[in-house]
């Protein structure tokens, strides 16, 4: 019988080659492309040969490798090519995938849970990305990964226990992301010897990492780790333990009290249950154990042997017969969603104050009291029921139809930035809205009752910013730099640093406030920057800008001081730009004068020259040359005087009320 049975399973297999390849191929394609399509950014064109309408061989495209037929990719490696976008979930439908490389990108989002149904899987590689949200419990079943790379991330919540059944895993990397709880080692009371490797093996059945025989290497250090090191992972180096807030004896290797008491809040994620995996296993054995199941296979093939195996010949003599073709089949099916799903962490902003749309339409008077307005938002003010604070609303102008799941997290991840600035001179971020009738999506901050910067400086009178005021509002902003870009991590910056960034309270303390980072993202809402009416192609890397852009806060800043002191605008077309005009004063003490406001009937020399020096150091052409921010607010606070003394010094007035109170 058994000959028979051989012969029937390997017709029945080349049948299913010949009938499914195709099949197969198609959805791996269609997989391909959906990566491609939540990749919004790609530099350096690495994607630009990934076609499959011309009919190209995608065997041939960047970055994929294919097995030996050629009808499965089996390598995805995209490392280092400054990719920016998301990480399909359709990624799941390249079935013999052995390795998925994708370090060193700009991945944001969460890693799909689907990610776990590639089960040939012996490589995953996604550090170094901006990866969000947990450990998917779903890589429990890529039963043959051997390595897992998930290090410089900002992931969060705990490690999932299942990672510990994972029994062909030799190296684990976890480094530098958010994550906390306790180590799944599960080795109290367990008696450990040592083996060849320096490795403990346990000497009774354990679980979690201490059932992980292969394991070698593993780094979880600079997370948020509490509780002990399991005895079992004693063997890794000290090292790949630091930066946590584990109870260890050496507490420099750990995070401060302070940092352990602010980590971040845990997603917990509930195991599978118990009754449910041993009826799994119990299912297994039983069906395992019957003998009758290879009598029911030999019944069944035997009915069917026949007609596939006359297919099968038929479809071989046919592909024969065919001409030959240099084009791989590679089709897209409709069986594959034409759009990509995108994974948003639903958790990201629990913490932060989410306010119905009818609660702000009353706060702002039917939105009829308008104090701003551009292409891509409306900015209403308005005054919180109950004696509650006054409130600027800013409401995104997008409609639904154009609203995609990249802007969707787009949004989310920027509320939950703005959320933890919490600084004197920055604009605190009160809640938002997000609702679907109406379509809603709006930010509410503080309101700042003086308006900007700019307004005064430009359209104001000058009297209101006397000398001391102007040092005062310089002092500010600088500290608010020096906040959001040391103080911060990771940091902050501010998109469009400028005059109209600056909102002032009404006794003119200044307040960062980012209004444009919708700018660039909305404005092209109504270009081709919109494929197929559902995905946004040309989604701008505003998050990166952000986070990387200091030195360009940093030259900002000393424009902004120039325009501060000379009450000009950042270009004019009689003088250019203003740090043009500007240079050839600056380095000559006996001219600096000439930049000072004309306005102005009193200012101090030396706070001139101080804020002179600030300046040539901030607009120095090479990026590396400018200093930090934390330097250049020391020099300022060091050197301008902006005391009680100072302000009386500056203004007759003061003297006579100080005189007539006297």
């Amino acid at each position: 019988m058994k000959p028979v049975v051989f012969v029937q399973l390997l017709a029945v297999s080349l049948a299913a080659h010949f009938v499914t390849s195709n099949s197969l191929l198609s959805n791996e394609v269609s997989a391909l492309m959906a990566f491609k399509k939540a990749i919004y950014e790609d530099p350096f064109s690495v994607l630009s040969n990934w076609n499959s309408v011309d009919g190209q061989d995608p065997c041939k495209w960047t970055g994929i490798f294919c097995s030996v037929d050629r009808y499965h990719v089996i390598t995805l490696n995209l490392s280092s090519t400054s990719l920016k976008g998301f990480i399909a979930p359709e990624l799941s439908y390249l079935t013999s995938l052995r390795e998925l490389a994708l370090h060193n990108n700009t991945l944001m989002g969460t890693i799909p849970q689907k990610i776990g149904m590639i089960n040939s899987l012996e490589l995953l590689d996604l550090s170094m990305n901006w990866l969000s949200g947990p450990i998917p419990h779903e890589l429990r079943y890529l039963t043959n990964v051997e390595k897992i790379y998930l290090q410089y991330n900002g992931l969060t919540g705990v490690i999932p226990p299942e990672l510990s059944y994972l029994r062909n895993l030799v190296e684990l990397r976890l480094d530098r992301n958010k994550l906390q709880g306790t180590l799944p080692g599960n080795n109290n009371s367990v008696n450990f010897t040592s083996n060849k490797h320096g490795m403990y093996t346990p000497n009774q059945n354990v679980t979690g990492f201490c059932q992980s025989p292969q394991l070698k290497n593993a780094d979880f250090s600079y997370n948020f780790f509490s509780g002990s090191i399991p005895t079992c992972l004693k063997y890794l180096p000290k090292s790949n333990f630091q930066g946590n807030c584990f109870k260890d004896k050496d507490a420099r290797l750990q995070r401060t009290t302070e940092q352990c008491g602010d980590t971040p809040t845990a997603k917990v994620h509930q195991a599978p249950r118990p009754e449910k995996r041993r009826f799994e296993n119990e299912t297994t054995h039983h069906s395992s154990s019957k003998p009758t199941w290879l009598l029911a296979l030999e019944i069944t093939t035997g009915v069917i042997v026949g007609s596939l195996l006359l297919f099968a010949i038929f479809a071989a003599i046919k592909r024969c017969r065919a001409k030959p073709s240099n084009i791989i089949p590679w089709k897209k099916t409709g069986s594959m969603k034409d759009h990509v799903t995108i994974s948003i962490d639903t958790e990201l902003l629990n913490d932060v104050l989410r306010i119905n749309r009818q609660e702000l339409e009353v706060a702002c008077e039917d939105f009829s009291n308008i104090i701003g307005t551009s292409p891509d938002s409306i900015v209403y003010k308005g005054t919180m029921k109950d004696g509650g604070p006054e409130i600027a609303v800013i409401s995104l102008c997008i409609s639904e139809e154009f609203w995609t799941s990249y802007l969707e997290l787009y949004f989310q991840r920027e509320v939950a930035d703005l959320a933890r600035l919490n600084h004197g001179n920055t604009g605190k971020l009160l809640g938002y809205c997000r609702e679907s009738h109406p379509f809603s999506r709006m930010l509410v901050f503080e309101y700042a009752s003086n308006g900007t910067l700019y307004e005064h400086l430009h359209y104001g009178e000058g009297c209101q910013l006397s000398w001391i005021r102007r040092m005062r509002i310089a002092l500010g902003i600088a500290r608010g730099l020096k906040y959001l870009h040391t103080e911060l991590q990771p940091p902050f910056t501010i998109s469009e640093l400028n005059s109209n960034a600056v909102y002032l309270t009404e006794d003119f303390l200044p307040k960062l406030v980012d209004f444009e980072r919708w700018k660039t993202i909305l404005s092209k809402k109504n270009s081709d920057s919109i494929c197929n009416g559902n995905a946004f192609c040309g989604l701008p890397d505003l998050i990166e800008k952000r986070h990387m852009d200091i030195q360009g806060n940093t030259f900002a800043f000393g424009v902004l001081l120039l325009e501060i002191v000379s009450g000009r605008p950042t270009y004019c077309k009689d003088r250019g730009y203003l740090v043009d005009w500007a240079r050839e004063y600056l380095n000559l003490p006996e001219v600096i004068s000439y930049l000072v406001d004309p306005e102005l009937t009193y200012f101090r020399y030396d706070d001139l020259r101080v804020i002179c020096e600030v300046v040539s150091l901030c607009v120095e052409p090479d990026p590396t040359k400018r200093p930090s921010m934390e330097s250049v607010c020391s020099s300022l606070e060091n050197g301008i005087d902006i005391s009680p003394a100072a302000d009386l010094k500056g203004s007759p007035l003061a003297w006579a009320e100080l005189a007539i109170q006297s």
